[in-house]
């Protein structure tokens, strides 16, 4: 019986304060261990035991783990939101634990400056290769304003933010979106996008190391999808167009944001891209082949490499497009 192994897996100090600290930000294993000033075997059997009844997931990213609370905000209803409402409650009723807590929080501004300095350390060592590579493009952030603009039509909802890389555009988006997830093949990328959001209330994001080609998500799971200079690392890209529409809600949309086609093959040698660009045929194609209907590009030239932002939308269950769609169909 559930109730019974939850209410098992509580009766513990560093259990407690394991799962409050987890209420605040995600962690890697050895962060929790580091904050709570014990081993990481001990530290890990404690956290098997949440994990078992399911108050904690683990995902792997590369040769790290990281930990995630599973209960529901506190508002919420059922056995899940009680026991979220009961951790939160017991900093109220009980000072010495409420001390604790609040010791082991002061405890992540240190993983915080970790996690803020490995992301420079990692910006520092490809500064050089992005800086030749940006100068050819439009202005990061006038493209980002524009997808922003473009977005606007209809609440962002559920968002997946496909090969999120440094978590810019999940940081850009992620105050409107009811929950945003960011995706990423890349363990390294990962553990940036982690320092950019961890600012971000913990329960509104979440981060997955996973292949645009084989999302881990149920259909429909997801109003908004974004694709924001990934697709040009694909050597077949109408796979993960076809995945990213799979898991887009009906009346949901998705936005690429990608070079143009362009002959630039130094890229393929300095920045690994398997396609040189896109033209608006072959997307508007792909987001057919897939049940979505697209609308018209959104040019932006820069330097010698010209950036679009293509979006198409999935029908809503009544069989009709969305009725805020900008541009027509292309």
């Amino acid at each position: 019986m559930r109730t019974e192994t939850v209410i098992r897996a509580l009766d513990d100090l560093t259990r407690l304060r394991i799962m409050r600290l987890l209420s605040h930000m995600d962690l890697a294993v050895g962060e929790v261990a580091q904050v709570l000033g014990q081993s990481q075997p001990r530290v890990s059997r404690h956290i098997s035991i949440l994990c078992d009844c399911g108050l904690v997931e683990r995902r792997r990213e590369g040769s790290w783990t990281f930990l995630r609370n599973t209960l529901p905000p506190t508002s919420g209803s059922g056995f899940d939101a009680a026991v979220a409402g009961l951790l939160c409650s017991a900093e109220d009723n009980d000072a010495e634990f409420a001390a604790r807590c609040a010791e082991d929080r002061r405890h992540l501004s240190a993983i915080r400056s970790t996690r803020e300095k490995n992301a420079a350390e990692y910006f520092a060592r490809h500064a050089d290769e992005w800086d030749r590579l940006s100068t050819l493009l439009c202005p990061g952030e006038q493209v980002e304003a524009r997808l922003s603009e473009a977005l606007e039509d209809a609440p962002l909802g559920r968002l997946l933010d496909i090969g999120t890389g440094t978590g810019r555009i999940a940081h850009l988006l992620a105050n409107s979106t009811e929950h945003i997830v960011g995706l990423d093949r890349s363990p390294e990328m990962l553990r940036v996008a982690r320092s950019r959001l961890q600012a971000l209330p913990s329960g509104e994001w979440e981060l997955i190391q996973a292949d645009f080609g084989a999302l881990p998500f149920a259909d429909a799971s997801f109003d908004t999808v974004v694709m924001h200079q990934v697709l040009h690392y694909a050597s077949e890209p109408a796979l993960p167009v076809a995945e990213a529409a799979r898991v887009c809600r009906p009346g949901g949309r998705i936005a690429v944001v990608d070079l143009d086609a362009h002959e630039r093959e130094e890229l393929r040698e300095q920045h690994a891209h398997a396609r040189l660009g896109f033209t608006d045929e072959q997307i508007a194609d792909w987001f057919r082949a897939s049940g979505l209907e697209p609308r018209r590009p959104i040019a932006m030239p820069g330097q010698g490499l010209t950036t679009k932002i293509w979006i198409a939308y999935r029908a809503a269950e009544n069989g009709r497009s969305h009725s805020h769609a900008t541009g027509a169909a292309v």
